[in-house]
């Protein structure tokens, strides 16, 4: 039979240390006082371990044994400064057994950070725009401030591929977003559940994702009845989805923001531990988008995974403001008439507060004369008129307000006006209040192009793949799979 044990590498009496012990190694064909010597390909990152005869007097080691409970055991203890020469800073290796045969390899997870490090230095180095998958894409507003980041530090990217649940939202960003989509972008309109990742998957250096908050923002919470944003019907489980894609496209960089509650989610907690086993440095952060030049006081939270070996450069106290903030409202201002039908009275609004107010709720109306250096968060739902979203007071009967417009909307966010081109009124409220203030995440982008910046002009070691030929029999590496089949497949 074949047997698999993935060790550690440890040390002992100063030299590198893989210790094999118990039924396993019997199991896998080695018994007990045999002799072998060990062969390395550093290139290929393999030690094999071959059995030689009782007379061999060249380097080897001896299967020894172990009594343990009234069992004994095989040990073998390799011991060999060619375990560093090969695995370098790996600290687990991979060990198959079969017929007595012991092949060390390294472990995916260590394969698949050097693949993606030696995918995105190589395009680096040959200036090509690195490929991105966007997740529940939107209408591309964080995208786009991402791009228009990374381009400021002299970073090109694309997006590979994008998947939005909306079909409205991906034509706006296929329509207004043309820096963003290449003749070889795959576009998939479809609950992100619904698409089905095989072996045939796109080659991609950076993931984004803003996964959906309607469970882990407080009125999410409140208005669904909701214990745990996890409970959500819909959105609870959405980052298993995310995690199935790093770990389908294996990509260098992995982005995340959301509502700052959040961070404190269980879900946040499984992202972080996951990110960082497949060996992911995590700079997370809370940006809000006053600092970066917006009029609305957006807090989000941002995580930046970046993997090992992608330089120590990044860090969120680099990012810089690139965007004057206008000194009151008054100055992003669509000329609306007077008598134009968007002042309404509101009376259910105003009704609602003096019931809010009677039973001790902190709800209260957020009426606004324009003269204000700023306002609260406009959401998803501002075109229905809430109660505690910014509303604009009639300048001269003040029992009337409106909401802002789609373009007023868009200046105080800081988002380009043209990415809502092409929609409703409804619609373009939509994209704009559930994406994020563009100057903070032009800003991170802004931060990564800088950090890949100093990566494309240093000298990272990548070795080669691991060959594929001398496999031993029924043992290949396998990494069991977070994906979900779905009712579609993604790459056929």
């Amino acid at each position: 039979m074949t047997t698999i044990i993935n060790a550690k590498i440890g040390e002992s009496k100063g030299l590198p240390r893989v210790w094999m012990e118990g039924q396993k190694l019997h199991h896998g064909g080695v018994q007990i006082g045999k002799k072998y010597a060990i062969k390395a390909d550093v290139t290929a990152k393999r030690l094999e371990l071959i059995e030689v005869p009782f007379d061999f007097s060249g380097k080897h080691l001896t299967v020894s044994k172990r009594e343990r409970n009234g069992v004994i055991h095989p040990v073998i203890d390799l011991r060999s400064g060619q375990i560093r020469e090969v695995f370098e800073e790996d600290d687990k290796v991979r060990i198959a057994l079969r017929r007595g045969r012991i092949v060390i390899t390294a472990l995916q997870i260590q394969t698949k950070i050097r693949e993606r490090l030696k995918r995105i230095k190589d395009k680096l180095d040959r200036g090509e725009k690195l490929p991105v998958a966007s997740l529940f894409h939107g209408g591309g507003v964080l995208d786009r401030a991402i791009h228009s980041g990374m381009l400021r530090a002299g970073v090109g990217t694309f997006i590979q591929v994008g998947v939005e649940v909306e079909s409205e939202y991906l034509d706006a960003s296929l329509r207004n977003n043309p820096q963003l989509w290449a003749e070889n972008s795959i576009a998939i309109s479809s609950d992100i559940r619904d698409v089905y990742l095989g072996d045939n998957t796109p080659e991609v250096c950076i993931l984004i994702g803003g996964i959906p908050c309607t469970g882990a923002s407080k009125s999410g919470k409140t208005k669904n009845k909701l214990k745990c944003a996890e409970d959500h019907d819909e959105a609870g489980a959405l980052y298993i989805d995310y995690l199935n894609w790093v770990r389908a496209l294996n990509p260098a960089i992995a982005v995340i923001e959301n509502v700052s509650d959040y961070a404190s989610t269980a879900s946040m907690s499984a992202i972080r531990k996951v990110l960082t086993h497949l060996g992911y440095e995590l700079h997370e952060t809370v940006l809000n988008a006053w600092d970066f030049g917006a009029l609305e006081r957006r807090e989000r939270m941002v995580l930046v995974a970046l993997t090992k070996g992608l330089g120590t450069s990044f860090s969120f106290d680099n990012l810089k403001v690139n965007n004057v903030r206008e000194s009151c409202l008054n100055n992003i201002l669509d000329p609306i008439p007077l008598d134009d039908e968007r002042w309404k009275p509101y009376e259910y609004l105003a009704d609602k507060e003096i019931r809010d107010k009677a039973a001790g709720k902190g709800f209260r109306r957020q009426l606004l004369t324009g003269k204000e250096d700023g306002c609260g968060v406009i959401g998803r739902h501002y075109f229905k008129g809430r109660s505690t979203e910014p509303f604009l007071i009639h300048p001269v009967r003040p029992e009337l307000s409106r909401l802002f417009t789609r373009g007023e909307h868009a200046r105080i966010k800081g988002i380009p006006q043209e990415i809502l081109n092409g929609v409703s009124e409804t619609t373009a409220q939509e994209i704009a209040g559930q994406s994020v203030g563009f100057g903070q995440f032009e800003s991170v982008g802004e931060e990564m192009g800088a950090c890949l910046a100093t990566v494309r002009n240093n000298i990272l070691r990548f070795p080669k793949p691991l060959p594929v030929g001398e496999e031993i029999e029924d043992d290949k590496q396998s990494d069991p799979s977070m994906v979900q089949k779905g009712t579609m497949s993604l790459f056929n």
